[in-house]
């Protein structure tokens, strides 16, 4: 059940549910404090109970609290909901990069303005040692001033050699969290890396990957790697070729070039 407008979480006033996901569900919420609004995440109530769930909810907390940049969501602090943790963060008002996907192919300088952004976002998690994991458009979100915003850092993880783990809830119809023998399989299907996609260990690679899969979309409206299902989708990161002729001739060749190199498998 959804947390009911009016109702206060630590000294926050939730004001209307913003949307929900494997991850969580995510509030806007009002600080009388300061005058503003922030963006509450809290597990959805199936997992509020769940230990498993709630290490990743406060490790996800630790990881963007680590992290002090403009193009990443800033978070204000943790509060305490029915013995379960909620993360306060930076309301970013404004469309996802997947809304402005949505409307068709973008501009050139649009695209490089907002990749460039996406790009220093990246680094300076991976500065740390943080892999996204989960870069995606309904993950990058544009603010009212044209600052672009990376979101949801929820299978984010530090890079340590090892495989991933984790365990989490699909969060759409895109995203997996199955086992393999090799792993778990966590992330959002299109946007995968081949080694994400097979369980295998992840590094910042995984994100450069997303990163050409989120360049090729915005610049010719379509996707890197279609598929109908999800079987197909992970079929096409794997071992499927690219249709270049799907970005305009417009295209620079070294912005494709880049592209390229973003989606280099190892052989």
């Amino acid at each position: 059940m959804a947390i009911a407008p009016g109702t206060r979480i630590g000294p926050y006033q939730v004001v209307a549910l913003l949307g929900t996901g494997g991850m969580g569900e995510v509030y806007r919420a009002s600080d009388p404090r300061l005058g503003r609004d922030v963006a509450i995440k809290v597990l959805p109530e199936s997992a509020r109970t769940s230990a498993d769930h709630g290490a990743r909810f406060e490790r996800e907390a630790r990881l963007l609290a680590s992290i002090n940049h403009p193009n990443i969501a800033t978070i204000h602090g943790l509060e305490d909901l029915a013995g379960s943790s909620a993360i306060v963060m930076e309301l970013v008002d404004g469309p996802s990069l997947a809304d402005l996907i949505a409307r068709g192919p973008m501009s050139l300088a649009e695209t490089v303005r907002i990749a460039t952004q996406i790009a220093d976002g990246l680094s300076s998690a991976h500065a740390r040692g943080i892999v996204h994991r989960d870069l995606k458009p309904a993950n990058v979100r544009l603010a009212l001033d044209g600052r672009v915003k990376i979101l949801d850092l929820g299978l984010a993880k530090l890079v340590t050699g090892d495989s991933a783990t984790d365990h989490t809830a699909p969060e759409d119809a895109d995203t997996l969290a199955v086992e393999t023998r090799e792993g778990t399989v966590l992330g959002t299907a299109a946007y995968m890396s081949p080694e994400q996609a097979v369980g295998a260990p992840v590094d910042t690679r995984t994100d450069v990957w997303a990163f050409g899969a989120l360049l090729f979309e915005m610049l010719s409206g379509r996707r890197a790697f279609p598929g109908r299902t999800i079987a197909d989708t992970l079929s096409a990161v794997l071992r499927g070729a690219v249709d270049w002729d799907a970005m305009p001739s417009s295209v620079p060749r070294e912005v494709r070039s880049l592209i390229e190199r973003c989606f280099v498998r190892d052989t």
